[in-house]
């Protein structure tokens, strides 16, 4: 069993976790269509690299938990996919895509490095089954986001359903909780009450300023606030951060309100790979928690 002090996952050739740089999950919120996921792909991923920071490019090939059955869901599973393998092979980086049903797991491990779960499908054990099956059989890692509705202590048991299927790279992130209908809150100390599980711990900043449901027949959202709500989870010793982002958040075909313009995210990387490199050392796992008396968690 890892412990909180040796958590590590691989992402293609990519390490993240316990003592290593922060690594990044960024990318619009869904393929919608090969020019403009390939504009945003060169912008984000220039920007990480200028940063000194991994990235992982992030887009859903296919988007079935939308507010409404009339908003957009995608330009079809096998060209969005189609578009998802060009990324990788133009700029040489793993990729991260969303699954949503037991036979979305096989098919996108096939394109993909990292498959990730919803928050509203982390307790779906057929789901979690099959990307445990997939990434067995393709040696791709999991991110399961926390349910806006679980403590991170309950996370402890969808780590053990993957484990006990055998997949072993494993990530989990915290997006919000809920405060009411139509707000989250984050509580920064469920990053290290996660990472108790042996698991590295992800934020997602832009999820987190979410406002479900608030604009009627879709989420609203503050993007404004993600940046402050990114630097403090790495300040908190967040191993991963992810964003959506985008050319145009306001002309995006989903989840635009809380995605982040290009603009901002060389300034914002940069500000990140400080704040990691000095929570790294000033709390050096192991020996801050024999002081303080084990984990968190």
């Amino acid at each position: 069993m890892n412990t909180a002090a040796d958590r590590l996952a691989r992402i293609a050739q990519l390490v993240v976790g316990a003592g290593r740089p922060l690594a990044l999950l960024a990318g619009p919120c869904i393929v919608e269509g090969e020019a403009i996921t390939l504009r945003i792909a060169a912008r984000a991923i220039a920007a990480a690299r200028a940063a000194g920071l991994p990235i992982v490019f992030k887009a859903s090939f296919d988007k079935a938990n939308r507010t409404s059955g009339k908003s957009f869901r995608g330009i079809g599973a096998e060209a969005a996919l189609a578009v998802l393998a060009k990324v990788k092979r133009e700029f040489g980086v793993p990729l991260v895509t969303d699954i949503h049903a037991p036979e979305h797991a096989a098919m996108a491990a096939e394109v993909v490095d990292l498959l990730q779960i919803p928050a509203f499908l982390c307790r779906q054990t057929d789901l979690l089954l099959a990307a445990a099956a997939a990434a067995v059989q393709r040696k791709v890692a999991i991110n399961v986001k926390k349910g806006q509705w679980l403590s991170p202590e309950e996370m402890r048991h969808v780590v053990a359903k993957l484990r006990d299927a055998g997949a072993r790279d494993l990530i989990v992130t915290d997006r919000g909780t809920f405060f009411g209908y139509h707000r989250l809150v984050n509580d920064l100390g469920a990053i290290p009450a996660m990472q108790a599980h042996g698991v590295p711990v992800c934020f997602d900043a832009t999820h987190s300023v979410q406002q479900p449901g608030g604009a009627g027949d879709k989420s609203g959202g503050n993007r404004r606030l993600a940046p402050v709500l990114a630097r403090a989870a790495v300040a908190a010793g967040a191993d991963l951060v992810f964003m959506e982002v985008h050319e145009d958040p306001d002309r995006a075909l989903s989840d635009g309100p809380n995605s982040l313009p290009l603009e901002v995210l060389p300034r914002l990387f940069a500000a990140l790979r400080t704040l990691r490199e000095q929570a790294n050392a000033d709390w050096p796992g192991s020996e801050f928690d024999a002081v303080a008396g084990g984990p968190v968690g």
